[in-house]
């Protein structure tokens, strides 16, 4: 019980970690003096640098032991999370968030190992079950603490809260745990491989997120990250597949369920996250929401998940995991649809119903994707093969914030140059409304300032309708990649499931 509870306080602080910055990124980056498109680098140098760390966990773990590394990023998690709390600017805050995101890489690989090896096998899915509802809460409470934090504290206790539930899960897993150590090998690394595998995510990530700043391919700069990228994505590739011990298995992409699964949870993941990060944006910046009620819009998105992940979990064996597949991304693309029709008179509870209703999607998107893409794969290679797929959907994920956030901006700078086309002294509507806020007092300048405001608030809210539609469309397309996946083999299901419970999240 108690070593279940340490392991799931420790993964619940990585979890959280995830979502909780989110609905803070306007008050991080105003304290900073940044722009909230550049404070996006808080989630997508964690998600790029937890990315590289995953594939490694095997090895590390193989090389120090599974306690020990466990142990060790803990301790390096509350550490950079200390340090995170006490950076005095942007560029210091985005290393010490790559050391997090590093550090954090083998806590949920190691705790599921862990874990499931204090039960017997027969309470193997109790065992996930518990840690499956760990990660489920986490985002649910990440955005309400990290709102109600960021209005009544200050953002940086968003990171201090590490810092005893760090030290806590530490010591119980230390006192628990520290007897059962498994077998250490002295394994070879893949420097290379790994050097090529930071420096082409490295580079791709950057060029994402300066693309917007620095007028994408209208710059050297951009155009040289694109190259860096492509030939260290080549170089990466050909290393991989020529290398005896290689830092991540390519070779698992010869597998059909394997590529197409991974291809529809990786793509899926990148829009969800990307969504997830413009909705609080727009809100706080265009909608007068608070971080606290942000938060409370994005909180619900895990109670129905709560709720259905035990029902898909028991069920996964009998029914076909394409069609649960089929099923959560109809229903993303209903959600992102319901939001594509918001409008600057949108109430509360008409912007919080899809969050609602996007829990349900993600019952039925995580635990059957995975399933269907180890499905077929022998045990001994089920950790690479979990690996991998975690690496790709994380890796998606901060691609997706930083597309999201990049088309954004670039479809409300449309809307914007559409709308002013209506503000000249031929508009009846724009002099009305001039002469409006002139005898209210405004001279000229603060009238036309507060129209500007207003076409700000209309263009951004067009660009968040832009984004959540075309979503949609990418949601429903990704269905016939799914069926390109053979179903799992009855019987094959309760093995997978266990590990598809456990990798998905």
């Amino acid at each position: 019980m108690w070593g279940t509870l340490a392991l799931s306080a420790a993964t619940f602080m990585n979890v959280l970690d995830t979502s909780i910055a989110n609905v803070s990124l306007p008050a991080i980056a105003g304290d900073l003096g940044v722009s909230p498109n550049q404070g996006t680098w808080v989630i997508t140098s964690f998600g790029v640098a937890n990315a590289i760390s995953v594939p490694l966990t095997g090895w590390l773990s193989q090389r120090f032991g599974q306690v020990r590394l466990f142990m060790i990023s803990v301790i390096l998690f509350v550490i950079s999370s200390w340090l995170c709390g006490l950076a005095p600017n942007m560029t210091t805050l985005i290393i010490f968030r790559i050391m997090q995101g590093l550090a954090a890489g083998p806590l949920i690989p190691l705790s599921q190992t862990l874990l499931l090896s204090s039960y017997p096998k027969a309470l193997a899915g109790l065992a996930m079950a518990l840690w499956s509802m760990t990660t489920l809460v986490a985002p649910v409470l990440g955005p309400l603490l990290g709102g109600w934090i960021t209005d009544n504290i200050s953002w940086p206790w968003i990171f201090y809260i590490n810092i005893p539930v760090g030290f806590a899960a530490a010591f119980m897993i230390w006192k628990i745990y520290h007897k059962r150590e498994s077998q250490i090998r002295k394994l070879p690394i893949d420097s290379v491989g790994l050097a090529l595998l930071v420096l082409w995510i490295g580079a791709l990530q950057i060029m994402l997120d300066k693309g917007q700043e620095l007028d994408w391919f209208h710059s050297g700069e951009v155009i040289a990250l694109g190259i860096v990228a492509l030939v260290g994505l080549i170089a990466f590739v050909i290393w991989e597949l020529t290398e005896e011990h290689p830092v991540v298995d390519l070779r698992l992409f010869k597998r059909r369920n394997f590529w197409a699964g991974a291809l529809a949870l990786s793509v899926g993941y990148g829009l969800f996250f990307g969504n997830v990060v413009v909705l609080p944006l727009w809100l706080q910046q265009f909608m007068g929401y608070t971080a606290t009620q942000a938060g409370m819009i994005m909180a619900p998105v895990g109670l129905m998940a709560l709720v259905f992940s035990p029902i898909v979990g028991k069920n996964i064996g009998r029914v076909d995991p394409r069609r649960m597949a089929t099923f959560a991304f109809l229903t993303f693309a209903l959600v992102l649809w319901m939001r594509s029709h918001f409008n600057t008179q949108a109430d509360f509870w008409t912007i919080m119903i899809p969050t609602i209703i996007q829990g349900v999607a993600m019952a039925f998107f995580f635990i059957p994707l995975v399933t269907l893409t180890l499905s077929g794969i022998s045990p001994d290679k089920i950790p690479a093969a979990s690996g991998l797929s975690n690496f790709a959907r994380i890796t998606a994920g901060s691609f997706g914030t930083s597309i999201a956030t990049t088309v954004w901006q670039d479809r409300a700078a449309m809307h914007h140059a559409h709308i002013t086309d209506s503000v000249n002294t031929g508009s009846q509507a724009a002099n009305s409304a001039m002469a409006g806020l002139g005898s209210a007092g405004l001279t000229p300048d603060q009238a036309l300032g507060t129209i500007n405001r207003l076409v700000d608030q209309q263009a951004y809210m067009l660009a968040a309708s832009d984004v959540f539609y075309v979503s949609a469309l990418i949601f429903l397309a990704l269905i016939p990649l799914v069926y390109l996946a053979r179903p799992a083999k009855p019987g094959a299901g309760g093995a997978s499931s266990a590990d598809a419970a456990a990798g998905a999240h």
